[in-house]
């Protein structure tokens, strides 16, 4: 079976942005699975310490032992997004802990935050957890700038945090970075933001964002690794296509089909309504915005 590392860097090579979907409920799963089968793509499952700490994943255990029920390797693998080690209430995290469950429990890759943190210690950490999954030759992820969003309260003028630059990932910090850490794939800040996840703000419909298109052509020309997308919503599509072709081989997509998922689910109270309003958003996604229908066979060859 061709491993996630292998998968994620050819899709670099072929120019496609593979979607990585949060799983916010449990029961969202069942339909992620059944939307990229049916639209015969390939995607990562994932969830963040977010998804159970603030939404209903409960836990890596909890979302794992779900995606079991319903896993086809020929179209899904399962990933850990985000454990931060400082997260956004500024809450000291035992990433380590949490990565090493992950690992055992059986993720197939798996993702460190430590942008909050000073670049050497970004470093340091990522490479302490880069360390711990090659010996289980598992693919780490990491961050490098500031991906907004998560964080509470209310985001500056989006045209003025693009406009200023503010947060972007450095090319010459990006460079070393990849280097001394030991990651596998980077995500990066280029005028993507996360879904918000305050009580206040987590049902808003997100900022349209746009991306440096350019500045991601040098991050991807002097890394020379898988380059990640997080905040995949609502984000311009022109802009994310054109993003597959200049080095973003992974596209995070969370607030689209959580929001899809909660909404169905107020408004009937039915969690197979729900369900299958994630299964349609989530193939709409997949066939109509990443243009992704019927590429599982190019991938996986």
């Amino acid at each position: 079976m061709k491993n996630t590392r292998d998968i994620i860097q050819k899709a670099r090579q072929l120019g496609l942005g593979i979607p990585a979907f949060n799983v916010a409920h449990l029961p969202m799963t069942e339909p992620i699975i059944r939307a990229v089968r049916d639209q015969d793509s390939f995607a990562l499952v994932e969830v963040s310490r977010i998804d159970w700490i603030k939404f209903g994943a409960k836990s890596p255990a909890a979302v794992i032992a779900e995606y079991h029920k319903y896993e086809d390797p020929k179209f899904v693998r399962i990933h850990l997004d985000h454990v931060p080690v400082i997260d956004e209430d500024k809450v000291k995290v035992d990433y380590r802990a949490i990565i090493a469950e992950a690992i055992s429990l059986g993720y197939q890759s798996v993702m460190i935050d430590a942008s909050r943190l000073s670049l050497e210690d970004n470093i340091r950490a990522t490479r302490e957890i880069a360390d711990l999954a090659r010996a289980s030759g598992v693919p780490v992820e990491a961050e490098l700038g500031a991906v907004l969003g998560h964080e509470d309260g209310p985001l500056p003028p989006y045209e003025e945090l693009f406009t200023s630059g503010r947060g972007f990932t450095r090319p010459d910090e990006a460079a070393r970075f990849v280097r001394e850490s030991g990651c596998d794939w980077l995500s990066v800040a280029i005028g993507n933001i996360h879904g918000a996840v305050g009580e206040a703000t987590k049902d808003a419909k997100k900022v349209e964002a746009h991306l440096a298109l350019d500045h991601l052509s040098k991050l991807a020309e002097i890394t020379g690794i898988p380059l990640v997308l997080h905040g995949g919503s609502g984000i311009r599509q022109q802009d994310m296509l054109a993003s597959m072709k200049r080095g973003i081989a992974k596209v995070n997509v969370g607030t689209e089909i959580r929001q899809a998922y909660e909404q169905a689910l107020k408004a009937g109270g039915d969690v197979k309504a729900a369900q299958e309003a994630t299964y349609l958003r989530t193939s709409s996604l997949i066939k109509d915005w990443f243009k992704l229908t019927g590429i599982r066979g190019s991938l996986m060859s």
